[in-house]
């Protein structure tokens, strides 16, 4: 049964990330936040393959796997997502330099943390990773005040109480286990990523909600699919 859970759970994630980063590219342009959801569903295909292959720990798809763990974990649901969620909360539209060059920063953290993990060493990354996530807590928070201030109540809740899970899930990674759970923390991993789907699909209608008012109240233009895809 848990390992049907993982599996759902993890299917959810890969569905979630690839969907709602191409929506936020096709509808909107928006290549921080589409670009990292698609991380966030290739990492989630990657770790289910791996999953389903055994799990061995000297395959290459191991190491994949905190790479792309420790890339959305320090910069990219972090950084990139506070950037590419101030485009309908401050109409801040990084320059294709900037967009490339967080990226980088991105990939550059995640070759380099994840060879801590599994060592002694990993509470110092750890560390970093529970704060930026903190960091970037306190914004999502300003993101659920701004839907609320909307009338956009029910999903300024939702927005809220995932960001509380993410944030439960962020501390609970290397710091608290759960008790009970098995040595390959099975039960972690089926809320893990079923949290962060629901995070890739939450964040995506909170954006959609934000940027239609401020459409309806002339803050920036409309948005035409067509258009955004020649761009």
């Amino acid at each position: 049964m848990k390992a049907l859970l993982f599996m759902l759970s993890d299917l959810w994630m890969i569905f979630a990330g690839f969907f709602c980063g191409w929506k936020f590219i096709r509808r909107y342009g928006n290549y921080l936040l589409g670009l990292e959801w698609f991380i966030v569903a290739t990492s989630g295909s990657n770790f289910l393959a791996w999953s389903l292959l055994g799990g061995d720990t000297s395959s290459p798809m191991y190491f994949i796997a905190y790479s792309f763990d420790a890339f959305s974990r320090s910069v990219g649901v972090s950084l990139i997502l506070v950037m590419g969620l101030m485009r309908v909360t401050h109409r801040y539209k990084p320059t294709l330099t900037v967009d490339i060059a967080v990226f980088a920063l991105g990939v550059v953290a995640g070759l380099y943390l994840q060879q801590f993990h599994g060592h002694g060493f990993h509470v110092v990354p750890a560390t970093f990773y529970v704060v930026v996530n903190a960091l970037s807590t306190l914004f999502l928070a300003y993101v659920s005040w701004r839907l609320w201030k909307i009338r956009a109540r029910g999903l300024a809740i939702a927005s809220a109480l995932t960001t509380a899970a993410a944030a439960f899930i962020a501390l609970t990674y290397d710091f608290f286990p759960l008790p009970g759970d098995d040595e390959y923390h099975t039960t972690f991993y089926i809320l893990a990523l079923a949290t962060w789907g629901l995070q890739a699909f939450v964040y995506f209608v909170s954006y959609r909600a934000l940027h239609n008012h401020n459409v309806a109240t002339g803050a920036e233009p409309a948005v035409n699919e067509r258009s955004v895809a020649q761009a």
